[in-house]
């Protein structure tokens, strides 16, 4: 048996179980890979090639994977975008990627449909899962074509949307060549040796949020090019959580810590009554997880929680439960192929220990920001990359994280990046200036805030917040709503413009180790 490549483990194993729906409802490997294969044939039929982008706003099902091991073998670009998003967002994304195949669920069809008509998309590229008016049910996108392995296949990748400097996203792309996928799979999925998860060996891998996260699609992808199986869950809640890794001997899954926090908070009893043994490798990032909250998960679930820092641009550290426990609050120490700098404005080294910007090179890897020349120079650095994260490396190498970008909000482990709500806010007409920021909050680690200076002559009052927030709420997805709105006379900006939004921030943080 080959242990790494999912369409090699497929062939050779088909009737294995790949993945566990919400539903309960299973695919084996022999029938992913045929759709998979299908849909390659499909896709070229219509006319797409080597470099072409597939957008699909999906919940976590087998179609979604099923897409992604079609376009990776097919030298294309999957785009998997956020549907949470408003359709003006949604139709952003499809235009800046230059999709020529949409895919979207019914669940979404309205937003899907207006964004899709906003872009103008053929009707020749839409297709959907159930019911969407002017798209074509999905499953015409392969029918009748063969499950046959495709000729000329090139190793595609995932194109997944951060933000600009801007506000407005930018595709985070990396070039695809003529690379073999089944060679790219294993090499990719080799990343979970870093956490003892090794070719061969068995598992199954619990897909707690939504596959439109990069780490969420990458480690679901590497789990199946292990020949793992993928548990599926489509809303994320403690109980279920903790009764699909009971009911399915879970060996490994990717968390973010709010889910920690509210697994806690579950009663001793519902806790006590689920079986989490078969636990291996709890692996999780995307936000800071507090030190107390981390020692409570290690007490319960024992050394198989691991920590990682990386982004959607690549990365990164890695901590082991054991690392941790001897340095609490690390986010651990680089990769084997990966090196990290700590550098100040000028981009010079600083002194062991001191804060500054944390850049990292994973030896020639390379990545740019789609259609941004500027953002993707400004990321770069003889050969090092940074996503703008503040920290420090302390004796031994191990990287402690100060902040999470400067302005850029962490919310239950989602990114939301404030100059989007900003530049909504600052064109309903009562609005002369506004900021936008994250505050402390206990669950969710941060909630939106924001701070409006109103038009002189215009009442500061409930009735305007209720009236930005109605007008917000038609412009940027709810999870990006302000939880409360503010108004001040003035914003304190310098003679140039630049907002010095951390005296806004500072004070919510008051007594806090860090603000993030």
């Amino acid at each position: 048996m080959q242990h790494a490549g999912f369409w090699s483990i497929a062939h050779d194993h088909p009737s294995a179980v790949a993945v566990i729906e919400a539903s309960g409802k299973t695919q084996t490997r022999g029938e992913l890979l045929a759709n998979s294969h299908r849909l390659v044939h499909g896709l070229r039929a219509l006319g797409l090639k080597r470099g072409d982008c597939v957008a699909m706003a999906l919940p976590n099902g087998s179609e979604a994977l099923a897409l992604f091991m079609a376009t990776t073998q097919a030298g294309m670009y999957l785009v998997p975008i956020n549907w949470h998003l408003t359709a003006h967002e949604m139709a952003y994304v499809l235009q800046d990627s230059n999709a020529k195949v949409f895919v979207a669920s019914e669940r979404i069809g309205q937003a899907s449909r207006e964004a899709a008509d906003i872009t103008q998309l053929p009707s020749s590229g839409r297709f959907a899962i159930g019911e969407i008016a002017g798209f074509a049910p999905f499953d015409t996108l392969f029918e009748g074509q063969p499950a046959s392995l495709p000729e000329d296949r090139t190793a595609g990748a995932a194109m997944t949307y951060t933000s600009g400097t801007t506000g407005r996203p930018k595709g985070v792309r990396r070039p695809v060549g003529v690379a073999d996928p089944d060679k790219v799979a294993a090499a990719q999925s080799g990343f979970l040796a870093l956490f003892g998860i090794m070719p061969g060996s068995a598992g199954v891998h619990l897909v707690c949020a939504p596959l439109y996260h990069t780490a969420v699609l990458n480690f679901a992808t590497n789990h199946l090019h292990l020949g793992h199986s993928v548990v599926l869950m489509d809303r994320w809640t403690p109980e279920a959580t903790l009764e699909l890794i009971a009911q399915h001997r879970v060996t490994n899954s990717h968390m973010v810590p709010t889910m920690f926090n509210r697994l806690l908070k579950l009663d001793a009893a519902e806790r006590a009554k689920h079986d989490v043994s078969s636990l291996r490798h709890v692996i999780h990032s995307a936000a800071p997880c507090p030190v107390p909250t981390k020692q409570a998960m290690l007490d319960w679930w024992g050394p198989c929680i691991y920590e990682y820092y990386s982004a959607s641009e690549g990365g990164g550290t890695l901590a082991t439960p054991e690392q941790w426990l001897k340095k609490p609050g690390t986010v651990g120490k680089h990769w084997p192929f990966s090196q990290i700098r700590i550098l100040d404005d000028r981009k010079e080294p600083v002194a062991r220990g001191s804060v500054g910007t944390v850049w990292i090179r994973m030896g020639d890897y390379r990545f740019e920001y789609h259609k941004d020349a500027a953002k993707t120079a400004e990321a770069w650095n003889e050969g090092f990359f940074t996503v703008g994260d503040a920290g420090y490396l302390d004796e031994d190498d191990f990287l402690f994280l100060c902040d999470r970008k400067a302005d850029m909000i962490i919310a239950g482990g989602v990114n939301i990046y404030p100059a989007e709500v900003e530049a909504q806010l600052v064109t309903h007409p009562s609005v002369l200036d506004a900021a936008v920021f994250g505050i402390p909050h206990a669950d969710f680690g941060e909630e939106v805030k924001a701070v409006v200076q109103p038009v002189v002559g215009v009442s500061a009052d409930p009735a305007l917040a209720a009236e930005l927030l109605s007008f917000l709420s038609e412009r940027v997805a709810k999870y990006k709503l302000p939880r409360s709105i503010d108004f001040v006379a003035e914003l304190p900006r310098d003679p140039s413009g630049k907002l010095y939004k951390r005296k806004l921030r500072d004070p919510y943080w008051q007594g806090r180790a860090t603000a993030i």
